[in-house]
C-alpha cells in the first residue's frame, strides 16, 4: 500500500512540478487533538489568487481538508497546517505523513499562536531522529521572487522575533515551521484582521516565496 501511494504520488508531483503547467491543489492539514485546524479559512485560498497572479501559477482555489491518515494525502504535492492549540498524531498518521514527505511532498506549518508546544513533540513522532533547525536569512527560501531577511514579522504576541524552523531529510527541505509571524493570519481577507496594506503584503509575498520553493527547488 505504501509503494502504491508514493508511485500515485510521484506521478501527481510530476504532473505539477512546472510553474504554470496544469492545474492543480494544495490541502489544508486535519488534525486531531482539539485544536481549530480549520483556522484562517480564507488565507490558502487569497495566497493561491496572489500566487497565481504574480508568479503564473494554476493553483486551484479550492482547497479541501484532508487528515493526516488518509491516502488522499498523496494528492497533494504540498499542504498547509495551522491552528492555536493541541496537536496529535497517532503512530499510524504519523507514518503517513513522514512518508508522504520523504515521497516528496512538502508541509508548511504555521502556528496561529499556541500550537508551538504542542506540534514539536509531534514532529519528533514523524521524524524522531530529525531537529527543528533555524534557517538562516540566506536560505533560499527567502530569495525566491521576493527578497527577505528573515520571516516577516505580521502580528505581535509576546514581543518575539519570528522564526523560520525546518526539517531537513538527505538534504532536502520537507517541512516548514513558521513562528511567531501569523503569516497566514496576514493571507486572511483584509477585513478578518485589519492588517495595514504593507503587512498584508508582506505575508503574501513571503507565502508566494513558499510556494515557489516547494515547486522549484
Amino acid at each position: 500500500m505504501k509503494l502504491k501511494h508514493i508511485l500515485t504520488f510521484t506521478l501527481a508531483l510530476m504532473a505539477s512540478l512546472v510553474l504554470g503547467q496544469g492545474t492543480y491543489q494544495l490541502a489544508v492539514l486535519k488534525y486531531s487533538g482539539g485544536g481549530d485546524y480549520y483556522a484562517n479559512p480564507t488565507a490558502l485560498p487569497n495566497l493561491i489568487g496572489y500566487t497565481n497572479q504574480n508568479l503564473g501559477t494554476n493553483i486551484s482555489k479550492d482547497v479541501p481538508y484532508v487528515e493526516v491518515g488518509s491516502q488522499d494525502l498523496f494528492q497533494y504535492p504540498m499542504l498547509h497546517m495551522t491552528g492555536h492549540g493541541n496537536v496529535v498524531f497517532s503512530s499510524a498518521e504519523a507514518e503517513n505523513l513522514r512518508t508522504y514527505l520523504l515521497a516528496g511532498g512538502f508541509l508548511h506549518i504555521d502556528d496561529n499562536y499556541g500550537m508551538d508546544e504542542f506540534i514539536r513533540v509531534e514532529l519528533k513522532k514523524v521524524f524522531p531522529n530529525n531537529q527543528l533547525v533555524e534557517l538562516p536569512f540566506d536560505h533560499p527560501i527567502f530569495h525566491q521572487k521576493y527578497d527577505f531577511n528573515g520571516l516577516p514579522k505580521i502580528h505581535e504576541h509576546d514581543g518575539k522575533r519570528p522564526q523560520a524552523f525546518g526539517i531537513i531529510e538527505n538534504g532536502r527541505l520537507v517541512c516548514l515551521y513558521t513562528y511567531e509571524t501569523d503569516l497566514s493570519d496576514g493571507w486572511e481577507d483584509q477585513p478578518v484582521h485589519n492588517d495595514p496594506p504593507e503587512k498584508r503584503t508582506q505575508a503574501l509575498q513571503m507565502g508566494a516565496n513558499i510556494l515557489m520553493y516547494a515547486f522549484m527547488e
